[in-house]
């Protein structure tokens, strides 16, 4: 697609392609991630990274880059780029001439007359990462090195020259086999030519730095061992591939899988499809248990918040499989016990699950069988916020839950500076009680249609169900702001104009009387909305951030005070439609073709975290967001409906 190209005098200028970012991610929990001119500016960038059990399941990276020198009549091209400080070196970027991300990431150099393309492939059901090499057009033959950087580290720290590592490799077919320290696994590097030679000489490469870290202000230089180069023959025509892999593979096979898998990959034919690729992608399989990415390359998987806020919008709306949702679902609930039953510092997180089901109901689900399934798990959730159960939380004497834990933020607005919560909000919050109302609704309403006749937990959970309603408002509301308090403590309503309160209106059983609802869509609209998301804090309030930049102190500042959130913008939607009607439709088509418009500017190819609060709303973050990815999709769910109403 045309949005997912870039021409050479874009390629060529630093300042625009290192803000652009490659990113293949498979079902293993393997990623591939780089800029589009392959110069890594973040430690998380890498070709190969992998998920590793025996380190506990966290990512590691093990090959970081590959450069591709080319011989010519005795001259050397270096196509490879590094950064040491202030320095590009070598500048491999100059005879960049073309990029291509669809089907698959795709690079044109261009040196004198050699035209010479690189294609990058994941393989999708191991960790396997194929780089294509093709000789396009050249006046004589070529000689091309490979020289490959070895990391064997964790994706969030760095790695320095050092008297424990394995420098050496072993032989294998058509390669060699690394593994730098005790217990990694070994990285095997090989060629599909047979007559390629592996030149062993190990060095380290020292300093290279990562401007994206170094403009951060964190530890931005790490030390790379370079074993030594292959080096192969080529001719105007041919082609060559390369793996690495942590399983010895069959380099015969090597040109048919790399085929295959572009041809898995593809095509692209609409920002819809884009949406899918990306759903897809931020689903994982890892040892047959199906999970949730929260994005990508640092953000973990199997989180419960962003998992119960993504999984409709990606299982659901994204890849119509609801047996997928169930999978995910299911695992999750076997993985979170103790932070769904008896505490966590994401008090409103298991009240996700019954919004879930809803959605999950509403989208076709026999609700007796959903009920027989899940609701021991909704009743037990909800019984858990009675008092005495959870420490951080738990039901007052007027219905509502109250929410404390000094010095933590115990809800999903939880940065912190110098170990102090830059939003704590104690006390009664608006969207943990609106989705607490919520839940004890859903729960009385099915366990009364399908569970045990005279049901005791129906009769004390309808009495607690009327107690919050009856409180909810009164606590909430304010006449004089036309809104509701962000929260309520012990000194009354704290009138942070923030979208947490969007969450009052969208929940399928709201605690606010409908009249009320479009004063309180009103100040939202006036005052959050913006065409990348919601603003997480109001501009009129003193302590906004209008731009997510800067060092880790200022980012964090920003993160939730006034940066947007593309997430926000699914609740937002719901209840825009529900008050305004089909009438909104051309507006919810607006917020979102914004989006589509910034595919080539953050991930290529992928939505984003965050913005700015401020125009012109830059992306940051997470480059590939499943809270994001998700709450696209769930937009294009609603536009489809009311198109057809």
């Amino acid at each position: 697609m045309a949005f997912l190209k870039f021409n050479k005098s874009e390629l060529v200028n630093l300042a625009y392609s290192l803000k652009r970012e490659i990113l293949c991610a498979n079902k293993t929990g393997a990623y591939c991630n780089t800029s589009i001119v392959t110069c890594n500016t973040r430690r998380y960038h890498g070709l190969l990274a992998v998920t590793l059990d025996r380190f506990g399941g966290d990512r590691f990276l093990l090959l970081s880059d590959l450069d591709e020198t080319l011989v010519v009549d005795g001259k050397q091209f270096n196509l490879g780029i590094h950064c040491y400080g202030d320095t590009y070196e070598p500048r491999g970027h100059k005879y960049v001439v073309d990029f291509n991300a669809d089907p698959v990431p795709q690079i044109t150099c261009k040196v004198g007359e050699i035209l010479f393309r690189k294609s990058i492939v994941l393989a999708q059901d191991r960790d396997q990462v194929m780089v294509k090499y093709e000789l396009l057009e050249s006046p004589a033959p070529v000689v091309l090195q490979l020289r490959p950087y070895l990391a064997f580290r964790n994706i969030h720290d760095l790695t320095h020259e050092n008297p424990d590592a394995n420098i050496y490799g072993a032989e294998i077919q058509n390669g060699m086999t690394f593994r730098m320290y005790a217990n990694f696994p070994n990285l095997n590097l090989q060629v599909s030519d047979r007559r390629a030679t592996f030149n062993v000489n190990p060095y380290w490469n020292k300093n290279i730095t990562y401007s994206d870290e170094y403009r951060r202000g964190f530890d931005c230089r790490e030390d790379l061992l370079v074993p030594g180069w292959f080096e192969a023959r080529l001719k105007a025509g041919d082609a060559l591939v390369f793996s690495a892999s942590l399983m010895q593979e069959d380099p015969t096979e090597f040109k048919r899988r790399f085929t295959s898998c572009v041809r898995e990959a593809g095509e692209i034919t609409s920002y819809r499809d884009q949406l899918r690729r990306c759903a897809d992608t931020l689903i994982t399989n890892h040892n047959n248990r199906k999970r949730i990415n929260a994005g990508f390359s640092w953000l973990y998987t199997g989180l419960l918040r962003e998992t119960l806020q993504a999984l409709p919008g990606l299982t659901l709306y994204g890849l119509n499989d609801p047996a997928q949702f169930e999978d995910i679902l299911d695992n999750l609930i076997a993985d979170e016990q103790e932070r769904l039953f008896r505490r966590t510092t994401q008090v409103e997180a298991p009240l996700y699950l019954a919004s879930n089901l809803q959605a999950y109901i509403d989208y076709g689900a026999d609700p007796k069988y959903v009920w027989k399934k899940y609701g021991i798990i909704v009743r037990g959730i909800v019984e858990s916020y009675l008092p005495g159960e959870r420490a951080e939380v738990s039901m007052q004497p007027n219905g509502l839950l109250w929410a404390q834990k000094d010095g933590v933020a115990l809800t999903w607005m939880n940065a912190y500076i110098d170990g102090r919560a830059v939003t704590e909000r104690a006390g009664y919050q608006v969207e943990t009680n609106a989705f607490w109302y919520n839940s004890v609704c859903f729960a009385v309403e099915m366990e009364g249609r399908y569970g045990a006749r005279n049901s005791h937990f129906v009769k004390k959970w309808a009495a607690i169900r009327d107690l919050i309603r009856d409180n909810y408002q009164k606590t909430f509301w304010n006449a004089e702001r036309g809104c509701l308090a962000d929260y309520v403590d012990n000194e009354g309503q704290h009138m942070d104009i923030r979208p947490n309160q969007i969450y009052a209106l969208s929940v399928a059983y709201s605690p606010i009387d409908e009249a009320l609802a479009p004063s309180i869509l009103r100040v939202i609209d006036n005052e959050l909305v913006t065409a990348r998301g919601l603003r997480t804090l109001s501009p009129r309030d003193p302590r906004y951030k209008a731009v997510y930049e800067g060092t880790q102190r200022e980012r964090d500042l920003a993160y939730h005070q006034g940066s947007t959130r593309p997430f926000l913008l699914r609740p937002y939607v719901e209840v825009s439609f529900k008050i305004k009607g089909a009438a909104f439709w051309k507006r919810a088509e607006w917020l979102i073709e914004g989006f589509y418009a910034d595919l080539g500017k953050h991930g290529v190819g992928a939505f984003s975290e965050l913005y700015d609060g401020d125009p012109p709303h830059e992306p940051h973050g997470a480059i590939s967001s499943a809270l994001s990815t998700a709450a696209l999709l769930s937009i294009e769910h609603m536009l489809d409906k009311y198109k057809e109403d």
